[in-house]
């Protein structure tokens, strides 16, 4: 397990990793289909309401809100 997935084992959530699968906090592992470079946002958010996203050396949180928004923070 990575530094960043050791980080958030506590969140409920997912990491996309370099690979661009999905894991769980868990470690468990998903596939979301991507089209023309699109996704769905049901498809990100089937597991829970926050996703952890790594770029470089940050670290953001992208959550979907009880109004239906996506608020990314660092």
């Amino acid at each position: 397990m990575s530094r960043h997935e050791h980080a958030n084992a506590g969140v409920f959530g997912v990491t996309m990793g370099n690979d661009g699968a999905l894991r769980g906090a868990r470690g468990s592992c998903r596939t979301i289909p991507m089209t023309d470079a699109q996704l769905d946002s049901r498809d990100l958010f089937a597991a829970g309401r926050l996703i952890t996203i790594t770029h470089g050396e940050h670290t953001y949180q992208l959550r979907l809100t009880a109004q239906n928004k996506l608020i990314l923070t660092k």
